[in-house]
C-alpha cells in the first residue's frame, strides 16, 4: 500500500489545499493554468506546503510532457538528457504526457513545451544551473523549480532573471484541519479503522504548517492500533520534543523572525536565546550568517557602518573554521548587532527611490552627466558643463545630479545616531538646506 501522503496527493487545483494567494480564484498561477500561458517560475517555501504537488497538477491539467529531477541526485548530464528529449518531442510534433514511452497525447492548451520540474534547485551548482539557461531562454522547456532557500542567494542571476519567484506559505490551522478531515473521510484504509478525532492541538503543533508531516503523524498514530486521536495519544506515539520535530517547518521561519526582531529591538539576551534554538535544532549556519549580514545593513545601517564588515567577516570565518566552533563568531556578531545603535535610513531611502523609479519610469540622464566617447556624442553636448568635484575646495561643487523632473527630491534622511548626524551636518554644509 502506498504511503498516506502519496495516496492523498491532490490531482487537481480544486483538491489542492492552501496557497490561495497563488491558486485561488483569480490568483496568478490559476490564471496562468486556465489560460495555458505558462512561463518558467520558482516555488519558494518551507517543506510540505505543496511545491511538488502543484507542479504535477499544472503539468497534468495542461497535458504537457513532465520531467522531474532532484538536484540531490541529478547533474548536468541528466539535465541535458531531458532537454534533448524535449527538443525531440517538439521536433516530431506529437504530444505525450509523462515519459516518452508512455504514449502520445496532445496538449489542450496548444502549448507543447515540456515542463521540467527540479526539486531542491538551490542545491544545483552554478554549472548545473548554467546548463538550463539556453533551454529556458528559447522555450525548449518550461522550468518549475522548488526550493526551501531564498532563491536570490542560491539561484544564479541569469536563471533568476528568466523565472518569476512565487512564495508558498506554511499551511494555516484551517488548512491543516481541512486536510485532517479529508484524511479521515476519504482515505479508504483510514476510514475502515473507524478512528475518532477528539483533539487536534498536538497534531497541529507537531505538524508545524507542513502537510506531509501531518499525514505522516496520522499514519504513524493509526498504524499503532489506536482508535482515538487526542493530544495525549499523539504526544505518546511521537515521543519527541515538538521543537526538534518542527525545526525544518514553520518554526524555522518563526525563530529566525524572532532572532532578527530581537537584534532590531536591542535585546542581546533574547537574540542569543533564539540563536541557541537554531544551533540546537541543526539550522544551517550559513542561513543564520546571511540573516546577520542583512540585519547589519537593514537595521544597524549608517548608525554603525562597521556592522556590515563584522557580519561579513563572520560569514567568511564560518567557512574557514566550520562547525561547531562556528557558533562562537555567530554569537559574537549577534551581541555586537543587538548592542549597536540602530538606523534603517538607507533601507527606507532605497525603498523610496525604487517607488519613485516605478512611478516616473526611465527619466533621461542630464546631458552634462553623460559620457561622450564618440565625436557625434561630443557634438550633441554629452558631458558639456560637467564640473569635476576634485577640482574644487572640499572636493565639492554644486551641480545637478538628478533628472530634471526630480530636482529637489530627497530620498535619504538622517536619523538620530551621532554617526548620521555628522553625515547630515556635512551634507548641510555642502548643499545647504536642500540637496538636488
Amino acid at each position: 500500500m502506498l504511503p498516506l501522503a502519496e495516496r492523498l496527493r491532490p490531482k487537481t487545483l480544486n483538491e489542492y489545499i492552501g496557497q490561495k494567494h497563488l491558486v485561488g480564484e483569480g490568483a496568478i498561477l490559476r490564471q496562468m493554468i486556465e489560460n495555458g500561458n505558462l512561463s518558467s517560475f520558482i516555488l519558494w517555501g518551507p517543506p510540505g506546503v505543496g511545491k511538488t504537488t502543484l507542479a504535477r497538477i499544472i503539468a497534468h491539467q495542461l497535458e504537457r510532457p513532465f520531467y522531474t529531477l532532484s538536484a540531490v541526485t541529478s547533474g548536468v548530464k541528466e539535465v541535458r538528457e531531458v532537454i534533448d528529449k524535449a527538443k525531440r518531442y517538439a521536433a516530431v510534433s506529437s504530444g505525450f504526457f509523462g515519459l516518452p514511452e508512455a504514449g502520445s497525447r496532445t496538449s489542450s492548451s496548444g502549448d507543447r513545451r515540456a515542463i521540467l520540474f527540479i526539486d531542491e534547485i538551490h542545491r544545483f551548482s552554478k554549472s548545473q544551473q548554467d546548463s538550463l539557461l539556453g533551454a529556458v531562454e528559447d522555450g525548449t522547456i518550461t522550468l518549475i523549480g522548488a526550493t526551501t532557500e531564498n532563491p536570490s542567494f542560491e539561484v544564479i542571476t541569469p536563471l533568476l532573471s528568466r523565472c518569476q519567484v512565487y512564495v508558498l506559505k506554511s499551511l494555516e490551522k484551517a488548512d491543516l484541519l481541512e486536510l485532517l478531515q479529508r484524511v479521515l473521510t476519504t482515505d479508504e484504509h483510514i476510514r475502515s479503522l473507524n478512528i475518532e478525532l477528539r483533539e487536534t492541538e498536538s497534531i497541529l503543533r507537531y505538524s508545524g504548517g507542513d502537510a506531509r508531516k501531518l499525514l505522516n503523524i496520522v499514519e504513524l498514530v493509526t498504524n499503532s492500533g489506536v482508535k482515538v486521536i487526542d493530544n495525549e495519544t499523539v504526544t505518546k506515539q511521537l515521543q519527541q520534543n515538538p521543537v526538534a520535530y518542527d525545526k525544518d517547518g514553520e518554526l524555522h521561519y518563526d525563530i529566525i523572525s524572532a532572532f532578527i526582531k530581537s537584534i532590531r529591538g536591542s535585546d542581546p539576551d533574547a537574540a542569543l536565546y533564539w540563536l541557541a534554538r537554531m544551533v540546537a535544532a541543526g539550522e544551517d549556519p550559513k542561513f543564520i550568517a546571511r540573516r546577520l549580514v542583512i540585519s547589519a545593513s537593514e537595521d544597524i545601517g549608517l548608525a554603525n557602518p562597521n556592522a556590515m564588515l563584522v557580519a561579513n567577516a563572520c560569514f567568511d570565518t564560518l567557512q574557514k573554521i566550520g562547525w561547531p566552533e562556528g557558533r562562537i563568531p555567530l554569537a559574537l556578531v549577534t551581541v555586537y548587532l543587538a548592542t549597536s545603535q540602530k538606523s534603517n535610513s538607507a533601507y527606507l531611502a532605497i525603498n523610496q527611490a525604487l517607488e519613485t523609479v516605478e512611478k516616473t519610469g526611465n527619466l533621461p540622464v542630464p546631458l552634462h552627466l553623460r559620457n561622450a566617447p564618440t565625436k557625434l556624442m561630443d557634438e550633441l553636448g554629452y558631458g558639456e558643463g560637467y564640473k569635476y568635484a576634485h577640482d574644487f575646495p572640499n572636493h565639492f561643487v554644486k551641480q545637478q545630479f538628478l533628472p530634471d523632473a526630480l530636482q529637489g527630491t530627497q530620498f535619504w534622511h538622517a536619523q538620530g545616531s551621532p554617526q548620521e548626524q555628522k553625515m547630515a551636518e556635512w551634507m548641510k554644509h555642502l548643499w545647504g538646506e536642500k540637496r538636488s
